[in-house]
């Protein structure tokens, strides 16, 4: 399970029509579907059916005391080095340090709870694909979209999702709070 701000259609589309050159280019990664484009805020794991309900009431203030925001996707880059890039990635641009501020809050709700989360600090970026290792990886592909600027968009809400991995991965909507 996952917590996540989805950007709107008119968003995924623009950035969807911006990566068309660099789909198929030499060295490109695996490219996660537009369908499955969102801000993760909290990677959950599995979560025991019992802690759900608990874990909502404690999440729910978190999301509702957060300010208006706007976001707008804007750049690219990647994790690993430009040699050995592991994830590539399209970055946030507006109210990211009300962004980050929520997603601390999120991590403080699944301690409050005593659901494991990994500590690492919250980089807002949206995940666009993975290069997988021993294939060649081109880590300099995504600076042709260093220019990019989306259309800017309103948070209005955070989903909780369930994944289900597999041959044809999927999401599932668990429940959403309204953002302020």
């Amino acid at each position: 399970m996952f917590l996540a701000v989805d950007p709107p259609p008119d968003a995924v589309a623009d950035l969807d029509r911006a990566l068309v050159p660099l789909r198929d280019a030499p060295g490109a990664p695996c490219w996660t579907p537009p369908s499955r484009w969102h801000v993760t805020l909290l990677f959950l794991g599995d979560v025991p059916a019992a802690s759900l309900a608990p874990f909502s009431a404690a999440v729910a203030p978190a999301v509702t005391g957060a300010p208006p925001m706007s976001l707008q996707l804007s750049g690219a880059g990647r994790f690993g080095s430009r040699r050995r890039p592991t994830v590539c990635w399209a970055g946030l641009a507006g109210d990211v340090a009300e962004l980050t501020a929520l997603a601390v809050r999120l991590v403080a709700a699944a301690h409050a709870v005593d659901l494991p989360v990994a500590d690492r600090p919250f980089r807002a970026h949206l995940t666009l694909g993975r290069w997988r290792a021993g294939r060649d990886a081109d880590g300099d592909l995504l600076d042709r979209l260093t220019g990019h600027r989306g259309p800017v968009w309103p948070v209005t809400e955070v989903v909780l999702w369930r994944s289900h991995l597999g041959p044809e991965p999927r999401y599932e909507r668990v429940t959403g709070w309204p953002v302020g």
